[in-house]
């Protein structure tokens, strides 16, 4: 068992160091990467520490505890490449028993900057809620059990996965991971925002029945036998014991079926294709216009439905636009005008409207031969994305509203978020052929190298470009609002609001037709660049 347990050790320090040795680039970025992890975790542990004494302090270390067990859990979901280890797999045709493999796997899994920052982190924890010989002797047990739990707990997790992720589906998985960020920093914001206008008494409630949940039941434990409480004290790392055990069997059986049978991820029922068919090719199919404004709207439609970076793109931009205006209506420090936002960030969908074809947009490009042409293929993208759109800048709007109760400015926000769509399509259609930029379909990186320059320019740029073209409507809102009797014509803002942004749409599709249709041979070369 410890010759098995020291070549897979070395095996996963040989895999690190390997790496490492690909390229400078790759050593630099593992170095800056680390210093970072370390520095926080040090700022983290100093925090935990200054925090000793505090009347909610334990509140504070058990949350801490149950919030990194689930990192454990769920980053290896999102990012199996950082560890090759994760696929055991690999061993598969090694003579080795499953338990026996277990254990080797597990002290592997200690090694590495992840499990480095979760000790610091969980030792922050224990140090900020023990005091005396009994809480300090248990804090050493309950650190190393919390420690290997949350091991443990990524290991089950990632091998029940394996098949998933070692396939194309879990490299799709791995793209979406960029909302689980998104979504996550803004819920992280908004606790963030109520623990610091309530105090961390608010808290309390959470973390009494949290520290009853394993690995957080080890920090637990050290707080009750700090306060004297040895029978709770025990009872909490017996449940942090069960719980590794508890996973530590499910992880042996797991990897001995998952060594032991046939990988049928990739296979699929004979009638696979037609339960995976897109709502494109349904019901959404036969209402579209014919032709090519018809054929270019269910490409589109179909590329939202089925590519994982557009999917991600737009998954995670339809959440954080309901997330902003939502949750500041919830804390009662929103605006209605925040309503605004889930209109700019679907906008942002339209530019670089050929980069998400890739080397792809040669068949779209045949099809091209004239200003004419170009001017279909845009107004049908620019369709498809108002398919999406409309309706739901006008939900987002009408929920703020609501959550707001300022019903009198619904017609004005609803133009403004019109206005403002329309003209992020016409300049989203212009930067699409002026600056288009490639996107890489493997890995999370959105551009290619070399061409990053490219993506600002075109992005915040056309994101300038439209602020400026919604001043008209800005203006009269804000000259609405400030005159006397103002008020009750702001309704003219609707209708207005709409036909400016319809207005705007055609004017910058005609605009960036003629261009389309002269650059395609550049911007085919810019978006085949990966």
């Amino acid at each position: 068992m410890t010759d098995v347990t020291g070549t897979v050790v070395r095996l996963k320090l040989s895999l690190l160091r390997n790496g490492l040795r690909q390229s400078g680039g790759r050593r630099a970025a593992f170095v800056a990467s680390a210093v970072v992890a370390l520095l926080f975790a040090a700022l983290q542990l100093l925090g935990l520490v200054l925090l000793r004494g505090h009347a909610h302090a334990d509140a504070v270390a058990v949350l801490g505890a149950a919030v990194l067990a689930l990192g454990w859990a769920f980053m290896p979901l999102f990012f199996p490449s950082g560890d090759e280890t994760l696929d055991p797999t690999r061993l598969v045709m090694l003579p080795l028993r499953p338990r026996l493999l277990v254990r080797a796997l597990l002290a592997a899994s200690l090694v590495g900057i992840g499990p480095l920052f979760s000790l610091l982190l969980l030792v922050g924890c224990a140090v900020s809620v023990a005091h005396g010989a009994a809480g300090y002797g248990v804090a050493v047990v309950a650190v190393v059990l919390a420690l290997l739990v949350c091991v443990a707990l990524a290991r089950t997790v990632a091998t029940a996965n394996v098949r998933l992720l070692s396939s194309r589906k879990g490299r799709d998985l791995a793209v979406l991971s960029g909302l689980v960020i998104a979504v996550g920093a803004q819920l992280v914001n908004f606790g963030a925002q109520s623990i610091g206008s309530a105090g961390l008494g608010r808290l309390a409630p959470v973390a009494d029945v949290v520290r009853w949940l394993p690995p957080a039941s080890a920090i637990g434990a050290v707080h009750a036998a700090s306060e004297g409480s040895y029978g709770t004290a025990v009872l909490q790392l017996g449940l942090s014991l069960a719980a590794l055990a508890l996973l530590v069997g499910a992880w042996a059986r797991t990897l001995t079926r998952l060594m032991t049978s046939p990988d049928g991820s990739t296979l699929q029922p004979p009638d696979a294709a037609a339960r995976s068919r897109s709502p494109q090719d349904g019901g959404l199919g036969r209402l579209l216009p014919g032709g090519r404004t018809g054929t270019v709207m269910a490409r589109s439609l179909r590329y939202v439905w089925r590519d994982p970076k557009t999917k991600a793109a737009w998954v995670t931009s339809l959440a954080i636009g309901l997330i902003v205006p939502v949750f500041n209506a919830l804390q009662g420090t929103g605006s209605i005008y925040f309503a605004c936002f889930a209109a700019g960030m679907l906008g942002i969908q339209m530019y670089n409207q050929f980069g998400q074809d890739t080397s792809a947009f040669w068949m779209v490009a045949t099809t091209i031969s004239s200003p004419r042409d170009a001017f279909a293929e845009l107004g049908g993208r620019a369709l498809a994305l108002l398919v999406i759109t409309l309706p739901y800048a006008t939900l987002v709007t009408v929920l703020t509203t609501a959550l707001l109760g300022d019903w009198p400015r619904l017609p004005e926000v609803l133009g403004l978020s019109f206005a403002l769509l329309g003209a992020m399509l016409a300049t989203g259609a212009w930067t699409s052929a002026r600056f288009p930029y490639s996107i890489p379909q493997e890995g999370h990186k959105n551009v290619a190298p070399g061409q990053a320059g490219l993506a600002w320019i075109a992005i915040f740029g056309g994101m300038v470009s439209a602020a400026l073209l919604c001043s008209p409507v800005i203006a009269l809102a804000i000259a609405l609002n400030v005159s006397a009797g103002g008020d009750e014509w702001t309704w003219l803002l609707l209708p207005v609001g709409a036909a400016y942004g319809a207005g705007i749409t055609w004017t910058g599709l005609r605009l960036a037709a003629p261009r389309t249709a002269a650059c395609l041979p550049e911007i085919l070369t810019a978006v085949s660049k990966a």
